[in-house]
């Protein structure tokens, strides 16, 4: 039998995620000279996990920039937004805690520190989740990074790397943990092995801090943990996050009698696509849906009787198309209205954003982006052109091998909608024509929502149709902790020297965004736990 490799340090860090990253970097720039192991599934190149790729959206509150904008806002009024929002058990004691914790504290400890370290956000801040049926953001909250999350993950691992090359800092890239090491009734480190060659490995260590993401990269956890009011769930989701990340250390911490909590409440998207060069099976992009396209089911009739329309609760749209009878919807629309509304989440496909070209980023905004679009019709085979209506459902038809789509059925809907639009604004009686004229009064909104757009445009021509599926992403449930986010057992009690930060924790508590994210809060989420876990073992208040 292969002796384990062994390593002895002070602090192990489970997960080099945003989270896992910044305890590290507190610790160190504190001038503690305690020994830290950061342990990673992933390879050198995924330093910064999902956070590399991601947006760079946050939920922040009563900032310089809402100030400016003429925003009142307050953590008292963000609180009962989020209270509303969440739909909190009495039972959610921690989550409530957090929650409190993150409106009152996320902007000093999270907007000042991002600052501080030399990135910016755009002036204008977005309105997203406003709510729909449950009241959401009462004011725009969501706060967009110049150079997107990338840029503040590089200036983090930047800021880190003198660290490592000291050997401060130890990272072990590729290293799979498989059960924690216990004496005398403590967590003292992490067994494990190599994910090349599974070689083992002990790490021995008086803390072991837990960083590992949620369960959003399995597929078959999102399903085995669906929310039984919604059904069975789809045949097909789309993996919106990182392999890795599938609840292996949420059952790890269990075995030891952690308590895990709330695994069904997701942050999922309802309009994801296939990645053109996947890095994984059912690898795919969450799309931001465009406002003024139709959203429709797989018959090519529009969803309803509330039709789908973003920015006002993810989490209904989720159980709408959950609910549908194929697990894939259409998206109907023309060349302008795709051009202009068009956006697909995260760094990747935001590349003007991400270098921060931002003349040209907001020129785009406002005129329309050729690059975006004509890339995925032609690399993205959920992206469908075509001259006529008919000539489209034939396509649409083509791509699911059903003959599903009637195309009278397709241009029925679109000629009711087109109707509408074409009456005095005092007569549009559709719940998507008001939704939008609503969105357009705000400037950040405006900015990418056509003018009421008709879809039967000769001049807007061709036709587009984008068929899209759930996909997974972020778990806003998870490992429950409290304030000092020191892991609690079943009965509340903390098990010693056990720590969980980030989506490990559900962003906290095991779940402080309860059953709704107000958008925004996981990044930032990140950070303020970490944050928070390193002041504690810093000794600071």
């Amino acid at each position: 039998m292969t002796r384990p490799a062994a390593y002895n340090s002070d602090i192990i860090i489970v997960g080099a995620g945003i989270a896992g990253i910044t305890v590290a970097l507190e610790l160190f720039e504190a001038g503690d000279k305690r020994r830290i192991t950061m342990i990673d599934r992933r390879s050198e190149a995924d330093f910064g996990g999902q956070a590399i790729k991601a947006f760079g959206g946050m939920m922040l509150v009563d900032t310089p920039y809402q100030q400016r904008s003429g925003i009142k806002d307050s953590p008292e009024l963000a609180l009962n937004d989020w209270h509303t929002f969440a739909e909190f058990g009495p039972e959610d004691h921690w989550p409530r805690a957090w929650a409190n914790y993150y409106v009152h504290n996320v902007t000093v400890r999270v907007h000042d520190w991002v600052r501080r370290r030399g990135v910016k956000y755009l002036p204008a801040v977005q309105w997203v989740e406003r709510g729909l049926y449950t009241p959401g953001n009462s004011v725009p909250r969501y706060h967009i990074m110049s150079g997107t999350s990338e840029r503040l993950i590089t200036k983090l691992i930047k800021a880190l790397r003198p660290a490592i090359e000291d050997g401060h800092i130890t990272c072990l890239f590729n290293h799979t943990a498989e059960g924690f090491l216990q004496a005398g009734g403590k967590t003292v480190g992490i067994q494990g092995a190599t994910v090349r060659d599974a070689q083992p490995f002990e790490v021995h260590a008086d803390t072991v801090i837990l960083a590992s993401g949620g369960i959003g990269g399995s597929i078959e956890q999102v399903k085995r943990h669906w929310r039984k009011d919604w059904g069975k769930p789809p045949a097909k989701i789309l993996n919106g996050s990182f392999p890795a990340n599938d609840g292996h250390m949420h059952s790890l911490t269990q075995e030891i009698g952690g308590q895990v909590t709330h695994l069904d409440w997701m942050w999922n998207y309802a309009a994801g696509v296939h990645h053109p060069q996947p890095s994984f099976e059912g690898h795919g992009l969450g799309l931001v849906p465009t406002r003024s396209s139709l959203w429709m089911n797989h018959k090519g009739a529009r969803i309803g009787p509330m039709p789908l329309i973003t920015g006002f609760d993810t989490n209904h749209l989720c159980r709408v198309v959950a609910e549908q009878e194929k697990p894939w919807t259409w998206h109907i629309m023309n060349r302008k209205i795709a051009r202009r509304e068009l956006a697909i989440s995260g760094a990747e496909h935001n590349p003007l954003l991400r270098e921060r070209k931002l003349i040209r980023f907001l020129f785009n905004l406002v005129t329309g982006d050729d690059w975006l679009l004509d890339k995925m019709v032609n690399e993205c085979c959920d992206f469908i052109v075509a001259p006529t209506l008919p000539a489209l459902a034939a396509k649409m038809n083509e791509l699911t091998g059903e003959d599903h789509v009637s195309a009278e059925t397709l241009e029925r809907a679109v000629r009711k909608y087109d109707a509408c639009l074409e009456r005095p604004k005092n007569q549009r009686n559709d719940d998507q024509i008001r939704r939008i004229a609503h969105l357009r009064e705000w400037f950040g909104d405006r900015l990418r929502t056509c003018k009421f757009q008709k879809i039967m445009d000769d001049k807007a021509l061709p036709y587009v149709a984008i068929r899209s599926h759930l996909i997974s992403r972020k778990s806003l449930g998870g490992i429950q902790t409290d304030l000092d986010c020191k892991v609690l057992d079943a009965e509340g009690v903390p098990i010693a020297n056990l720590f969980a930060v980030g989506e490990a924790a559900g962003f906290g508590g095991g779940g402080a965004c309860g059953k709704r994210s107000l958008e925004g809060t996981f990044l930032s989420g990140c950070i303020l736990t970490a944050r928070r876990a390193a002041d504690v073992l810093l000794g600071r208040d």
